[in-house]
């Protein structure tokens, strides 16, 4: 199998985000080429799936809460492929093999045929890594890959329910793939077979796009089979093995068990696959 494991982070049935349910959204960008970035409000949340949520797995638990004391700013897209094109064009960086080139993806032999504004794909963790840090050099600000308990926080935008709007999931939503899994889809407002344009579908609370389904999105975090070591400050959990890295969101190859705000799997660091990308976050002072 090619996930370390599949799981979802749900938020126990009842309790509340105390984050504020719809809070006016507050974006900024801190040059031409840098990701729009949204500040998320403080709150505390529980990670942790209720037993009966459909497509639950047992990463998914214990439930424990988390409380992330201070906001935090999270990229409203993931990252397009234009995006990462200017960090590689500036630096020279090189982010391609034969198996899977961000320049011309292709799934099974088919090119995914992409354009400017789809996210990039086929970048390992590595490689989100280096992004992070030439944004860091570029504005002197403190960008990075967000913690799995702020991806999950900001994905929810207060919700309790398994997605951030709701239960039902449906293709005016988001972009995700066959049931059952796995394979391409392209029905109803989800148009596309593979990648669809960032901000195709509409944003959650906070005002964040495309938390669920389109591309897996990489976190800072190492893998882990649960949570029962998991911190309880909303910082990245390093202590598990990080020869695996933590991707959350589910996407457009993945079924509905994954397109859960609680959807989480692993995979090895350096894997580079034509339905993983990445957003960034950015520590507020």
């Amino acid at each position: 199998m090619r996930r370390t494991f599949r799981s979802g982070l749900a938020l126990a049935a009842g309790l509340l985000c105390l984050a504020a349910a719809s809070p006016a959204v507050r974006t900024f960008r801190d040059c031409p080429d840098c990701p729009v970035m949204v500040r998320i409000p403080a709150g505390r949340f529980t990670m942790g799936s209720p037993a009966d949520e459909p497509g639950r797995q047992p990463a998914e638990g214990p439930a424990h809460e988390v409380a992330l004391a201070r906001p935090f700013a999270m990229a409203r897209f993931d990252v397009t492929r234009a995006q990462f094109a200017a960090f590689a064009k500036a630096t020279g960086y090189e982010a391609r093999e034969a198996r899977c080139d961000w320049r011309n993806p292709t799934s099974r032999g088919r090119p995914l045929d992409q354009g400017p504004d789809h996210p990039v794909v086929c970048v390992n963790w590595a490689d989100a890594q280096a992004y992070a840090a030439w944004l860091r050099a570029l504005t002197g600000k403190p960008y990075r890959l967000p913690s799995e308990a702020e991806w999950e926080y900001a994905a929810r935008a207060g919700s309790t329910a398994a997605r951030p709007w709701g239960v039902a999931l449906t293709r005016d939503r988001a972009n995700y793939g066959a049931d059952p899994c796995c394979g391409p889809v392209a029905e109803g407002a989800d148009k596309w077979l593979y990648t669809s344009p960032v901000g195709a579908f509409p944003a959650n609370r906070f005002g964040l796009n495309d938390m669920i389904g389109d591309v897996w999105q990489w976190v800072e975090d190492c893998g882990s089979e649960d949570y029962r070591s998991a911190p309880a400050d909303g910082s990245a959990w390093t202590g598990g093995d990080c020869s695996a890295r933590v991707a959350r969101g589910g996407a457009w190859f993945q079924g509905p068990e994954s397109a859960r705000s609680a959807a989480r799997a692993a995979d090895p660091a350096d894997f580079r696959i034509a339905d993983i990308g990445f957003r960034v976050a950015r520590s507020l002072p």
